[in-house]
């Protein structure tokens, strides 16, 4: 018998029952309840508040899985509201309508013998029944609460039909309160668009940092910040989740290590979660908990049936932890840690079942045009020559658009042997080691590719081979470009990898002197990494951008390289190591327009991303260091450019046939060695205000002017001034303006 009770005013305790506090349900309930929500101690300040600021609405409705407290938090608001609370803990009898509305009538207080004159009523059928409990509703004279806990108990439709009529006869200033597990039986959509509902769900109930950091100390647990933080984000915010990860933490330390396969969160989820399903949608679940989202063609594509989508909304309906993650009930996702205990248990039970499993995900998803997944359920289904042939086709892509860490994860989830053994997961090893210019690497895993094509004929990888080679230019950059040349011609036209081959034969074709051909085949990689291979791109737009300052247009070479840089930002690429060429050729270009901040900051970024390729390209390396040692010029540097002068001359001996780069070198080392020690400290000691007003004094503006300009007094520059003029070693403005062209610190000698 479940209890009812009545927290009645003192002018109706002469009619009501005794006044007890809200029962908290039946006893095999309170066992199953964790000790703190049993208890109540969760402090549900703003629950408490949302609730007591409905009053003039006549539902309430708490909707929400096991464990989110709902029990308690209707109890600490009952013992707290005002007007006169029923209470009535549902249980599998009410599924009778007779039994149901007597005890609802008792919890009222409505009759000295409700189950007598109910049971005459309940003989002559529903109607009857109703009506009576009606008259029980419409009888007190002052406004009162009806709660309903555990509304999931009621399944017969007699039942809910009673439940319904209650709703539609709630008298002015009373309330009629549900709680459930799963979505009830009743207008939920009709009563909300009338403003006669408010409902709680489980994102509602689940708990804030704060609440967990309180409960968890409760529960004796007590965490450092940070891994509040952890189990917050692994339960979801799961009060009972929550409380079960403090029991399980007292014999460990790491809080990352709980999850859904915890022995006491997989014991409370096999009897509150999944107890009330049959074996058929029990193995459902497992079998689809392999997916991070869910829908109907998805899930019969997984099990190789139909009509998922149907037990998918069911699932949902019942609140079985699944998380609807749009408003057409076409999509959804397991709780994280429901999720994990499904794919422990699918592995215990169905091992043989998983691995098919996965393929056929991979396959769905693959047809769909979603790689990652795809790539992820092959590498989990341990198909090694399929997870090889997605990974490598996205290859390309991946590593061409910053998002190397990601192939690196799905390699490293392979042994070396399987890896070498796969030409497809060779060359993606290979791709992944080039963006990082580990160039020995890159040759290893190319090497073992080309063991495992041998007595093969397969063109398109062949080609692939020779453009990892090419990209290598261990044997030049004459090599280099005829190697790119052949691998583009074996390789499909959209293919991402062409664009790199163009960028390889344009380069080789520029560093040897042959501009024209060189600029079309930069264009061509531009264009066709625009879109698959954006790291591609911008290193083409750098190099264009070089080509046209080198032929002295400096209005092409500045908007060109803004380009790249642009791209850079906008895609993300910021990190990526080959894009320390991009940001130099910018420091180059800001340093010619007088920008002093902003080239010493692109300055910076290059010089780091640089010292990130672990053993790069060897013209790369030196074509950089070039390029960074002609904007130090530029900016005064002169210590700087012989550094990376010093570096580019010792890395020339490796690309001996790149004539531009050579030239480049022997021309800047007698500008940067034309000045004495004495000299030397002082253009470097420039500081960045002088730099400003040494780019200024070519012009025939006066110091005024020039302090308008610079939003400076006249004074200041005037100060500017005879500190250049001291540093350069100088008498008047004239000679201070021909020796920093000489220098190359202002225009009339480009760096």
């Amino acid at each position: 018998m479940a209890s009812a009770s009545a927290n009645a005013s003192p002018a109706r305790q002469s009619t009501a029952p005794p006044v007890r506090r809200p029962a908290l349900g039946d006893a095999a309930d309170r066992r199953r309840r964790p000790p703190l929500l049993r208890k109540g101690t969760l402090q549900r300040e703003r629950l408490l508040h949302r609730l007591a600021q409905t009053t003039d609405v006549p539902l309430s409705l708490l909707v929400a899985p096991a464990g989110y407290g709902k029990t308690t938090l209707l109890a600490h608001w009952a013992a707290h509201e005002p007007r006169a609370v029923a209470w009535l803990s549902l249980d599998d009898g009410h599924d009778d309508p007779a039994r149901l509305a007597a005890d609802i009538a008792l919890a009222l207080g409505g009759s000295d013998d409700p189950r007598g004159s109910l049971r005459l009523a309940h003989a002559v059928g529903a109607e009857a029944v109703r009506g009576a409990l009606m008259r029980s509703i419409e009888r007190p004279a002052r406004p009162f609460v009806l709660v309903l806990d555990d509304l999931h108990r009621l399944r017969s439709p007699a039942a809910l039909d009673v439940v319904r009529a209650i709703a539609d006869a709630v008298p002015e200033r009373s309330q009629f309160v549900l709680s459930s597990r799963c979505e009830p039986a009743l207008p939920i959509g009709l009563l909300r668009a009338q403003g006669r509902l408010v409902d709680l769900r489980a994102r509602d109930l689940a708990m804030t940092r704060r609440e967990a950091g309180s409960m968890l100390r409760l529960a004796g647990a007590e965490l450092p910040p940070d891994d509040v933080v952890t189990l917050l984000g692994q339960t979801e915010g799961w009060p009972a989740a929550l409380y079960l990860a403090a029991a399980s933490l007292h014999d460990r330390v790491d809080a990352s290590r709980f999850g859904g396969d915890d022995r006491l969160i997989a014991d409370y989820l096999r009897d509150e979660i999944l107890g009330a399903l049959d074996d058929d949608r029990q193995a459902f679940m497992r079998r689809t908990s392999i997916l991070d989202r869910l829908s109907g063609p998805l899930c019969d594509a997984v099990l190789d049936g139909g009509g998922s989508g149907g037990v998918l909304r069911e699932l949902s309906r019942a609140n079985v932890l699944m998380i609807p993650l749009d408003g057409v009930d076409g999509s959804y996702r397991y709780h994280g840690l429901l999720a994990q205990m499904l794919r422990a248990e699918l592995r215990r039970s169905e091992p043989e079942r998983e691995a098919e499993l996965h393929t056929r995900a991979s396959a769905f998803y693959a047809r769909a045009g979603d790689v990652d997944r795809a790539i992820e359920h092959a590498v989990s289904s341990g198909d090694v020559g399929r997870a090889g042939d997605l990974l490598w086709k996205s290859a390309g892509e991946h590593v061409a658009s910053g998002r190397d860490a990601d192939v690196r994860s799905w390699l490293d989830r392979f042994p070396q042997d399987e890896i070498a053994a796969h030409p497809t997961l060779a060359l993606t090893a290979a791709a992944s080691h080039l963006v990082a210019g580990e160039r020995d690497l890159v040759e290893h895993w190319t090497a073992a590719a080309e063991r495992g094509l041998a007595g093969t004929s397969s063109g398109e990888l062949e080609a692939s081979v020779t453009m990892m080679r090419a990209a290598v230019a261990r044997d030049g950059i004459a090599a280099m470009g005829q190697d790119a040349a052949r691998a583009y011609e074996g390789l499909p036209d959209a293919s991402p990898w062409r664009s790199l081959c163009r960028f390889l034969t344009g380069v080789d074709e520029h560093l040897r002197g042959a501009g024209a051909s060189a600029r079309q085949d930069l264009e061509e990689g531009a264009r066709r990494g625009a879109i698959a291979a954006p790291a591609v791109q911008v290193l083409c737009l750098a190099q264009l951008a070089l080509m046209a300052l080198d032929r002295g247009d400096w209005e092409e070479g500045p908007l060109l390289a803004a380009r790249a840089r642009a791209q850079v930002e906008r895609v993300g690429l910021a990190d990526h190591p080959p894009c320390a060429l991009v940001y130099a050729v910018s420091a180059l270009v800001r340093a010619h327009h007088d920008r002093v901040e902003d080239a010493q900051a692109d300055r910076r970024r290059a010089s780091e991303l640089l010292t990130r390729l672990v053993d790069h390209v060897a013209w790369y390396d030196v074509e950089t260091r070039v390029v960074l040692a002609r904007a130090a010029l530029r900016l005064g540097d002169i210590t700087g450019t012989r550094t990376l002068l010093g570096e580019a001359s010792r890395l020339s001996s490796r690309a001996q046939d790149a004539v531009v780069l050579n030239e480049a070198i022997d021309a800047l080392w007698p500008r940067a060695e034309a000045y004495t020690i004495a000299e030397v400290a002082g253009p470097s000691s420039l500081t960045t205000a002088e730099l400003r007003v040494l780019a200024m004094m070519p012009t025939h503006q006066s110091f005024r002017e020039m302090g308008e300009h610079l939003h400076v007094s006249a004074n200041t520059v005037k100060t500017h001034a005879h500190a250049v003029y001291r540093k350069l070693d100088v008498c008047s403005r004239s000679e201070a303006v021909i020796r920093a062209r000489e220098m190359g610190l202002v225009g009339g000698a480009e760096a």
